[in-house]
């Protein structure tokens, strides 16, 4: 058991997000389930950098509306209720819309011990899709 508040909190590093980003850790991978879910909240504006999950990532959007783009500059927006899969292996990025607030839920899969790599940040121009 994991209870309420047990797992480690943080403000999302500004060297992989940009704007205000809190991680709420809810439980960690171990030998048997190699994933680890937790909670992340973006004010609006903010986002991650560019990054791919080796073993992917699945998200459950649990409020307000977010965007998430691909390197092909597909930008997709994501409202509460909405659950996505982002395949192993693709560089994307996700976040809250400049209007609003974003909460998502992530379930993510480890292989080898990884299970984020990240890389430079998404350019305002990317996040805007211009």
């Amino acid at each position: 058991m994991y209870p309420a508040g047990s797992q480690k909190s943080f403000k999302g590093p500004d060297n992989l997000f940009t704007g205000d980003v809190q991680v709420d850790l809810l439980f960690p991978a171990n030998e048997t389930a190699h994933y680890s879910g937790a909670y992340v909240t973006f004010q609006p504006g903010a986002r991650t950098a560019w990054h791919l999950h080796p073993a992917g990532q699945h998200m459950v959007v649990t409020s307000g509306v977010g965007l998430t783009g691909t390197r092909d500059g597909k930008i997709v927006t994501i409202k509460a209720g909405d659950a996505l899969w982002c395949p192993p292996n693709i560089d994307h990025w996700h976040g809250a819309t400049p209007d609003s607030p974003m909460t998502h839920l992530v379930i993510t899969g480890d292989l080898a011990g990884k299970n984020v790599i990240w890389k430079e940040k998404v350019t305002d121009e990317q996040y805007s899709g211009k």
